[in-house]
């Protein structure tokens, strides 16, 4: 019997995941996630690709969604009294144009002293209507695609035999940003061919596999890069017949509600791997 060990929200795309015993899952997926992004003075997002502090940030939310909390090492936090009125402006998200709220001053002084360079953050207006594609497609906020990450303890362990094998060190779970990791799969991947899952209150349709880029190479704890692993231990076994290598799958939201950790989950369609 498969079930839920963990859940993440991540409220500011790129910073530190927040994990909680339960969750109410929108069409957006878990609530509040991905909901902020940091971006540049040029409405850019800013990513752990090239910005890898964003690590080390850890936001905190309350459930009503209006007040944010961030927190850093060696620097007081910042408050932020969430801003959901005044005027948009343009952002750019991995090459697309949407909209943001500024969220003011002194939140942008203080991710531009963390990160070292200027830097602002931005909500999702309440009137955002992203659709993101995918073979069921889905609405999201600031997520680089479909709104719920999937992964498995199956998939990781049998990653890590590999990377292990060859001389190198485990990684942990953390290097995906999954939103929902599952256990009680014998064999690894069975989320690659997953259709429909069911849990709780919600129901799940399968968007895409997710393609991994570098921000697996970057160390949660540290804010570092830790070296080649998992790219390169991916690129052996998990290429995508689309390109790039491929780890934990991406959901869209087909009946919100509500899950927590321990929740029975049942796949209720199953497909080919498009590995």
């Amino acid at each position: 019997m498969a079930g839920i060990v963990e859940l993440n929200h991540y409220p500011v795309k790129g910073c530190a995941g927040t994990s909680t015993a339960e969750a109410l899952v929108t069409p957006a997926g878990l609530a509040h996630d991905r909901s902020f992004m940091v971006v540049g003075e040029d409405g850019a997002s800013r990513t752990q690709r090239r910005h890898p502090r964003l690590a080390l940030v850890r936001p905190e939310i309350g459930a009503d969604g209006e007040r944010l909390t961030l927190h850093a090492p060696e620097i007081e936090a910042v408050n932020v009294d969430v801003d959901t009125a005044t005027a948009r402006r343009d952002v750019n998200l991995l090459g697309a144009s949407y909209r943001g709220i500024d969220q003011g001053d002194a939140v942008a002084g203080w991710l531009s002293e963390v990160l070292g360079t200027p830097s602002r953050l931005v909500r999702v207006p309440p009137e955002h209507d992203r659709v993101a594609d995918g073979w069921i497609p889905g609405t999201s906020g600031y997520a680089d695609s479909s709104p719920v990450l999937v992964t498995a303890l199956s998939s990781l362990e049998d990653l890590n035999n590999r990377i292990t094998a060859r001389g190198g060190d485990p990684v942990p779970m953390d290097r995906f940003r999954p939103n929902i990791v599952i256990d009680g799969w014998d064999e690894p991947y069975g989320e690659d061919r997953a259709r429909r899952l069911h849990a709780g209150e919600a129901e799940l349709g399968y968007s895409k596999l997710a393609i991994r880029c570098a921000v697996t190479l970057i160390d949660q704890e540290s804010g570092r890069k830790a070296g080649p692993e998992p790219l390169r231990s991916l690129a052996d076994h998990r290429r995508a017949r689309r390109g790039g290598v491929a780890f934990g799958v991406k959901f869209a939201v087909t009946r919100a509600g509500r899950l927590s950790v321990g929740d029975e989950l049942t796949v209720t369609c199953r497909g080919e791997s498009e590995l």
